[in-house]
């Protein structure tokens, strides 16, 4: 069995209602992130979970690329996009696991441990580590690696995990 660093929403464009916001702490965040995924490459698989957009052409490289370059953050999605060897699925609710092949996968490449960053933390990253505890995945939140919309929403989120879902917080 082994790790898996899962990363929900990193490729998007900030194009929406809470886009600034969320670059915003994305921006801040993002040193933590690029350096979690520099350590997994090469150790441990990487899976990137990311919202279609309602784009559902499953053609994630157009998204990458739209995110890239008609986005606001093209220039801090440029460092953590995809690479080859790389998994990439497209999620349609705000856990990763809902109507995706993400357990499928996971169980494929015998994961014990998710490792889980990416946006929003109060989000997208709590409904993902509460399903994959539902699944009796372990859970790893790099809180430093995830970036958030609202700061007060995510320390209730982030307490909830650890107090209550039974995940581990690594600051």
């Amino acid at each position: 069995m082994r790790d898996v660093l899962l990363l929900v929403d990193v490729i998007n464009d900030f194009l929406h209602e809470d886009g600034k916001d969320l670059l915003a702490s994305f921006r801040v965040r993002h040193a933590r992130l690029e350096s979690e995924l520099s350590k997994a490459r090469g150790s441990i698989p990487v899976i990137y979970a990311n919202d279609g957009w309602d784009r559902w052409d499953s053609d994630a490289p157009a998204l990458i690329e739209h995110a890239i370059e008609r986005g606001l953050g093209g220039d801090v999605i440029r460092k953590i996009a995809p690479q080859p060897g790389d998994h990439f699925i497209l999620k349609p609710r705000y856990s990763a696991f809902d109507s995706t092949p993400l357990e499928i996968l996971l169980r494929q490449l015998e994961t014990d441990r998710v490792l889980l960053a990416g946006a929003a933390t109060e989000r997208c990253v709590t409904q993902t580590a509460i399903a994959a505890r539902e699944l009796d995945f372990k859970v790893t939140v790099l809180a430093r690696a995830c970036a958030c919309v609202n700061k007060r929403h995510e320390r209730i989120a982030l307490q909830y995990l650890e107090g209550v879902a039974g995940v581990q917080i690594q600051m």
